[in-house]
């Protein structure tokens, strides 16, 4: 296992029941249930299969003879013949009409769209637990207030947990897209060579009415609503740049979110988890890297970079069909998903362990606190007797001394006292201070936070109660 390529997806990123997902064991099941379906729906339609064939299919779907099938493709180079052809050795009865009236795609494209929606349905539940684990952290801290930041210069204050709806907002955004997309997926069906049905009225000797019947009853047997309505052999390559373009919007909130815990990290405010014997650096024994979040990054750009695959492959696809989408179809959509699988598993796994630090938080508050205040201060001022034009310009003033004690002289923020000593503001130290209470300064971000977690997220939560409760380990 030294001596050649393995890709850091499967071995380090994602997990098994996504990697599973995208096996060859998954791909070829999926060939025989679609063999066996339109069997079905061939022999339901009137063509002359048995139901004893149609047994003999079942009874070997998922003992699938790898050997036979590995030993014919040398032989004759396609895959899917070769596995006609294996398939057909243990099902002695039915090898006449496996794969009836239908080209490569029949197989190939609709096990593609099987996968991937099975794949968004992984996706899916690991993105909803991650928003019942941030609806968590925003209930817990809302009420915690903190420096908020426009352009990471400190702005007005706001609360921890009004900040982690930010980031759930996306999160729900994504759940939105994702749904849309997963309600939206069809098979291909069953069209033949170039889209147009050609073998099947020889089939069924011209009859359109049965012909018709095939690709909804093939979609219904296989568990979708629907197929692509028309097609050329392939469906069309636009549906793989839809899938990976919400896999990029996740991807993307993703990294929004672990951008900010970096930084919240390096101000010590809020930290990732940190295991009790992990090692943050080969030289540094202090430190604590956010090696978590970095991770998300770095595989949140690989996923947003990614997409760019099936959008320029949909674009340049020739007439009814081409082969150049099968090796680039092979590799981005795949790993797409892998990443985004272990994107999410990183996310749960941060939110699960995020670490608050409120004496921290409040002491970095608290340093900028008095220049927010100044405004109330100020109409204090005035309702005792001052003139508003004038206290403005005094607090101006002694806000520029107070900055520049800050930043030239490394002192802390003193304007208070230099307010206190002005007696054009009639105000003691201790009446000052009264007014330097972080909740008063925080806005609605309590109330907004109750409100987006009972109107928003609750009702998504509870209608997806089935699937909450996952944890996610990380490899390395």
């Amino acid at each position: 296992m030294y001596d050649r390529y393995q890709s850091p997806l499967s071995e380090r990123y994602a997990s098994k029941e996504m990697q599973y997902i995208f096996s060859p064991d998954m791909k070829f099941r999926t060939w025989r249930k679609l063999w066996i379906a339109l069997a079905e729906t061939e022999k339901e339609l009137g063509l002359n299969i048995t139901d004893e064939q149609i047994e003999e299919l079942k009874s070997h779907q998922d003992d699938i003879n790898y050997d036979v099938a590995k030993e014919r493709e040398k032989l004759v180079r396609h895959d899917v013949m070769s596995h006609v052809y294996a398939y057909g050795v243990q099902c002695p009865k039915a090898k006449g009409i496996i794969h009836l009236g239908a080209t490569s795609c029949y197989v190939g494209d609709n096990t593609d769209v099987i996968v991937m929606t099975e794949a968004l349905k992984l996706v899916r539940k690991k993105l909803v637990n991650v928003m019942a684990e941030l609806a968590k952290f925003a209930d817990t801290y809302k009420a915690q207030p903190t420096l908020a930041f426009t352009h990471f210069q400190p702005a007005q204050p706001t609360t921890v947990g009004k900040r982690a709806t930010l980031w759930l907002m996306e999160l729900k955004m994504d759940l939105e897209d994702i749904d849309y997309i997963i309600d939206g997926m069809m098979l291909l069906g069953s069209k033949g060579t170039t889209g147009t049905q050609a073998s099947f009225k020889e089939l069924f000797e011209n009859d359109t009415e049965k012909i018709r019947k095939i690709d909804p009853m093939i979609a219904e047997k296989m568990g979708f609503k629907k197929c692509f309505p028309v097609s050329g052999q392939t469906y069309s390559r636009k549906l793989d740049t839809k899938v990976a373009n919400v896999l990029a919007g996740i991807a993307a909130s993703a990294h929004k979110f672990s951008n900010d815990i970096r930084l919240l990290q390096h101000l010590k405010e809020i930290e990732e988890p940190f295991e009790k014997n992990q090692i943050g650096s080969s030289a540094m024994a202090y430190k604590r890297n956010p090696m978590r979040s970095e991770r998300i990054a770095s595989l949140a750009r690989y996923v947003m970079i990614d997409a760019l695959n099936p959008a320029i492959t949909s674009a340049t696809q020739w007439f009814e069909r081409t082969l150049d989408d099968s090796a680039n179809k092979r590799l981005s959509i795949p790993e797409a998903f892998l990443a985004v699988d272990g994107i999410l598993d990183l996310y749960l796994n941060v939110v699960d362990g995020l670490v608050v630090y409120p004496k921290v938080i409040e002491k970095r508050l608290m340093s900028e606190l008095p220049f927010m205040a100044t405004e109330n201060i100020m109409m204090d001022a005035v309702k005792a007797g001052g003139d508003r034009q004038e206290l403005h310009e005094k607090i101006r003033t002694l806000s520029m001394e107070a900055g520049k004690n800050v930043k030239e002289k490394g002192l802390d923020n003193n304007l208070l006292d230099l307010i206190a000593a002005d007696e054009s503001f009639g105000m003691s130290i201790e009446e000052l201070e009264e007014c330097m209470n972080p909740i008063n300064y925080v806005g609605r971000s309590v109330e907004q936070v109750n409100e987006f977690l009972t109107e928003v997220i609750n009702p998504v939560l509870e209608e997806n109660k089935d699937i909450l409760g996952m944890t996610a380990e990380i490899n390395v």
